[in-house]
């Protein structure tokens, strides 16, 4: 039973943490104390996995704030190569893409989890109580606040595939040709570019804001990177995205957010301690 929701539990743990490595040691764990359940005693089993995996996911999160806090530079998730199913189920893809999950960065652990829960696999309340040890009342009361909280910060719409392909295009052929015009008319003004570094790899310590600033930051950088060869399309966490090879091996992930045909984010996940999840695709389910 375990192995059959595998991919389930993953998603869910992934959705939590942000952090693939992190999900894997919580399906570990998840399995320890799944192995020495009494079956007889479970009346429904996907449930008390989901249940069992959101306290191990729980308890993580708390610990990778803390690593969080001594991380050098911009934290970003960490990427994962998905399959076109995964981007199929649009709600899905929204849900693990890389604006999404750093929205989800700004709850609470628990406002986390219930978020997660109920709005992405459309747990009852009742069950949600049971995993994060809240009574159903205070669980609705956490889900309404969340909700509010995500709705402030998410882009106001899910944005199809189509337009994040088109606007990372645009972005591509400007960048590639050193086309600072072009650059800045596919920027949104208030542009945020994020790079992740971890400490390992050249990055930006702070986030740049502003499209005049992230242009000329994405003009000079790529100018030297793209010597090696142009940059690659694939699917990351479900939306199209951007890679960057050196040598052979993936030296950057480039993936967006997009609003209204413009790019709003833009987020580089150079660290080599993230990038192990680019080299086979993830399957997530809900």
């Amino acid at each position: 039973m375990f192995v059959a929701h595998r991919n389930l539990l993953f998603t869910v743990a992934y959705e939590m943490l942000g952090s693939a490595a992190d999900a894997e040691d919580v399906l570990q764990e998840t399995w320890l104390r799944w192995s020495d359940v009494d079956l007889a005693t479970v009346r429904d089993q996907r449930a008390y996995l989901v249940r069992i995996t959101t306290r191990q996911a729980l308890n993580r999160l708390r610990t990778l704030g803390r690593r969080k806090e001594s991380y050098v530079g911009p934290w970003l998730p960490e990427p994962l190569l998905t399959a076109p199913d995964v981007a199929e189920d649009v709600e899905l893809a929204d849900s693990v893409s890389m604006a999404m999950l750093l929205v989800l960065e700004t709850l609470t652990p628990t406002e986390r989890a219930v978020f997660v829960l109920r709005e992405v696999f459309d747990v009852e309340y009742g069950e949600i109580a049971e995993a994060v040890g809240k009574s159903p009342a205070a669980v609705r009361q956490i889900a309404h606040r969340a909700r509010s909280h995500v709705a402030a910060r998410r882009p106001r719409e899910i944005v199809s595939a189509a337009e994040t392909r088109d606007a990372l295009d645009a972005f591509q052929r400007a960048a590639e040709t050193g086309d600072v015009r072009g650059l800045l008319g596919i920027l949104a003004p208030d542009v945020v570019y994020m790079g992740d570094g971890g400490g390992a790899k050249q990055a930006a310590l702070r986030p740049i804001v502003g499209y005049d600033k992230v242009a000329r930051l994405l003009t000079a950088a790529l100018r030297k990177l793209t010597v090696a060869g142009p940059m690659q399309w694939t699917q990351v966490n479900g939306c199209p995205a951007l890679v960057l090879r050196l040598d052979g091996e993936i030296d950057t992930v480039l993936a967006v957010r997009v609003e209204s045909g413009l790019i709003t984010g833009l987020y580089a996940v150079r660290n080599p301690a993230k990038l192990s999840h680019m080299r086979e695709e993830t399957a997530l389910r809900r």
